[in-house]
């Protein structure tokens, strides 16, 4: 099964109630974390979930820019369910996690430098060996620039999928709010980001803290990023869209009504 459409994330919450829905779901996202290692109810779940729908998988812990060195043993093991599932690609965010040997679980932005892109590509094609599988990187949000910086953002993006020969996550929710607290024009950045690479789309809501958005995952889109959304489709055709909702997860149909209205948009820009 092909991912196509709009899909939601494999919450923990939803369970067998998703299971059950007959509503539209299109594929679903889960969190390979989650699942590692692993077994019980939430297991059987996912494993449920692929004989119905499309799966892809991304992750947010592999730390693909990180100065440690590549935690075989999780990859080693992240694999075989990988491949067991069928997911066409392994998909994780172009930033580091871990140093020093400290997991952070914070998604921290690397400096956008050539040195930065060589590190960061090298660790890309090295997962994708390991894993067997194609890897796409997704641009991040970042709220301050590191030192040593000396590209944009877009231009960095752009230099490590082109140096790892790997696609593009675009999460057009990170994109707008980058842009906002940067001061960086919208469409002059979405122009320099390798979009002929994208393999799918994310897409969820923000909160604003005085004049700085934070990606939030826990409220609905704002109409500002459901209007470069479409722009990105007008640009790119039927890439398959995920829904993220990570935070103050709602009850399980009001993530569905967001899902159905991104998919109207989705639906009218192709027509």
């Amino acid at each position: 099964m092909t991912a196509q459409g709009v899909g939601i994330g494999l919450r923990p919450q939803y369970g067998e109630e998703l299971m059950e829905t007959e509503r539209q779901v299109d594929f679903l996202e889960f969190i390979p974390e989650n699942y590692v290692g692993r077994g019980g109810k939430d297991r059987r779940v996912l494993y449920g979930a692929a004989e119905r729908w499309p799966l892809l998988c991304h992750g947010v812990s592999v730390s693909a820019g990180s100065p440690d060195p590549l935690d075989r043993e999780y990859l080693d093991q992240l694999r075989p369910l990988l491949h067991d599932l069928g997911v066409p690609r392994y998909t994780d965010h172009l930033c580091f996690t871990a140093v020093g040997g400290f997991q952070s679980h914070q998604l921290v932005p690397l400096p956008f430098s050539a040195e930065a892109v060589r590190h960061a590509a090298a660790r890309i094609r090295q997962i994708s060996e390991v894993l067997e599988l194609p890897v796409a990187v997704e641009n991040v949000t970042y709220y301050a620039v590191m030192p040593g910086t000396e590209l944009g953002h877009a231009a960095f993006v752009r230099a490590v999928c082109e140096e790892a020969d790997c696609g593009l996550l675009l999460d057009v929710n990170n994109l707008f709010i980058n842009c906002s607290n940067h001061g960086a024009d919208l469409q002059a950045e979405l122009d320099q980001l390798p979009l002929d690479r994208v393999c799918h789309i994310h897409i969820a809501g923000h909160v604003a803290r005085g004049r700085r958005l934070i990606d939030h995952h826990g409220a609905p889109t704002s109409s500002e990023v459901l209007d470069l959304y479409a722009e990105v489709v007008r640009r790119l055709g039927d890439v398959p869209t995920l829904l993220e909702r990570d935070t103050n997860i709602p009850p399980l149909d009001e993530v569905l009504d967001e899902a159905d209205a991104i998919r109207a948009v989705q639906r009218e820009v192709l027509s």
